[in-house]
């Protein structure tokens, strides 16, 4: 077994959610529930099949972030994988809803940070074993960046 370091492409002002899946109608569910819970997103989905012909099905309605999202299935070259491409629209906005879609087993990161994807490889294929997600911490929130923190969600809406 080998282990690699793969680097996602995150186009500028878009985030990633990358999960993974089970079925081919994947693609077509994505679609749906970030059309259906925010309508003006703009996004591209690319799922891997891990069987059959073992295409990456793409869906979405931004043809930049369907590249992207594409690009980054191709890099990753991992089965029953998606990766979701967003702009407009923040990954807690949409993650309740893709955790329902049936086929979905789970969520490894949704970031717009840096991304590298720890993924094995062994004679029968390529699988994740974990993300690095973004830098590490530099410390220890002080009363300062307690209040900052605070401040934004309230402005952003997350909380009264």
């Amino acid at each position: 077994m080998e282990f690699k370091a793969v680097q996602m492409n995150i186009p500028e002002g878009s985030n990633l959610i990358l999960g993974q899946s089970h079925f081919i109608k994947t693609a077509e569910d994505l679609y749906e529930a970030i059309a259906g819970t925010v309508p003006g997103a703009k996004f591209g989905i690319a799922f891997s099949e891990a069987s059959g012909d073992c295409l990456i099905r793409l869906e979405g309605n931004d043809r930049d972030l369907m590249e992207a999202a594409k690009q980054n299935s191709l890099t990753l070259a991992c089965g029953h994988t998606f990766v979701v491409l967003m702009k407009g629209a923040f990954p807690i906005n949409v993650l309740n809803a893709i955790k329902t879609i049936q086929e979905v087993c789970g969520i490894f990161c949704a970031t717009a940070n840096p991304l590298e994807v720890v993924v094995a490889e062994t004679q029968l294929g390529r699988g994740i074993m974990g993300v690095i997600d973004g830098q590490p911490p530099k410390g220890i929130e002080d009363e300062a960046k307690v209040e900052e923190r605070r401040s934004l969600l309230r402005r952003f809406g997350y909380k009264l």
